[in-house]
């Protein structure tokens, strides 16, 4: 079962946390949607989550399941990691020991400056023609 990471697909810093994934995934476990996009308006309502904010990274966990779950913020980003394996898994252990209210609120800090600090595009970057398969509704 693949897992789905939802991002902001105009955001600078959004597109480059995909870019580092897509070549560190060495299994092919993630696919990727942007924010954006109509399935994840509709993974989104599923769970009560505002598809207008941009500004949080989702990965959704058995997709389109009965078991399906979402993970957001840090808790996106820390999974992601624990999943490229190697030095990002302990990346994640150790950084999954700060309390999450911590971790959410220098998520959100960064979030709220990212399109300063990292620019943003006026669409969606298209995936490379390598990569095509495994964006979804884009």
């Amino acid at each position: 079962m693949h897992s789905i990471v939802l991002y902001d697909g105009v955001c600078g810093l959004c597109n480059r946390f995909v870019q580092f994934i897509l070549p560190r995934d060495r299994h092919a476990i993630f696919r990727f949607a942007p924010l954006q996009s109509s399935l994840a308006a509709r993974i989104l309502a599923r769970h009560g989550a505002d598809p207008r904010d941009l500004d949080t990274v989702y990965v959704v966990l058995n997709p389109e399941q009965p078991e399906e779950c979402l993970l957001a913020r840090s808790d996106a980003v820390l999974f992601a990691l624990k999943q490229l394996g190697g030095l990002w898994k302990l990346l994640a252990l150790l950084s999954g020991a700060v309390p999450r209210p911590i971790r959410d609120w220098k998520y959100r800090l960064v979030a709220r400056y990212r399109y300063r600090l990292f620019g943003h595009y006026d669409s969606c970057p298209l995936p490379s023609p390598e990569t095509r398969d495994r964006f979804l509704d884009s």
